[in-house]
């Protein structure tokens, strides 16, 4: 292998690891806004308005995951190949998630069980799902369907 090969394949390489490492950004902001939207619905249900924990949890769900759909499908994992798969993303998006959300009120319901706040199981949900769903989400949610293979999700 010659020297400019060499040098090729890292320049590869150092371009394919900047790409990861953006992306992986971007989906954080999304999970943030997710996190954060979430966090704030949820305390003003639970602590103003003084509703049941997991009312004030759904209606912060479905908030929040609204917005990280929109961040993760139009910008993190953006990809124009993508077009016309709308269906087959969001049934995989929401299964994904769906998946979250009975870890993630198992983890909350077990702190409260155990009298602590809803937050700290806000906070223990949020760190487990954040690796849990770019996984999800890079290999298998939002990766292009190529034209030769049709699955059903």
């Amino acid at each position: 292998m010659s020297l400019e090969s060499i040098k090729t394949v890292s320049k590869n390489n150092l371009k394919s690891r900047h790409k990861v490492v953006v992306q992986f950004l971007e989906y954080m902001v999304g999970g943030g806004v997710y996190f954060w939207t979430g966090l704030a619905v949820f305390a003003l249900c639970y602590n103003v308005f003084h509703w049941q924990w997991y009312i004030g949890k759904v209606l912060a769900d479905i908030i929040g995951w609204t917005l990280n759909y929109v961040i993760q499908r139009y910008w993190a994992f953006f990809d124009s190949r993508l077009k016309g798969q709308d269906k087959r993303v969001v049934f995989r998006f929401v299964l994904v998630n769906g998946v979250d959300l009975i870890i993630d009120y198992a983890i909350v319901a077990t702190f409260v069980s155990f009298h602590l706040t809803p937050y700290f199981g806000f906070l223990a949900s949020a760190a487990f799902t954040t690796v849990w769903d770019y996984l999800w989400y890079k290999f298998w949610v939002f990766k292009p369907e190529s034209k030769n293979s049709k699955s059903i999700v």
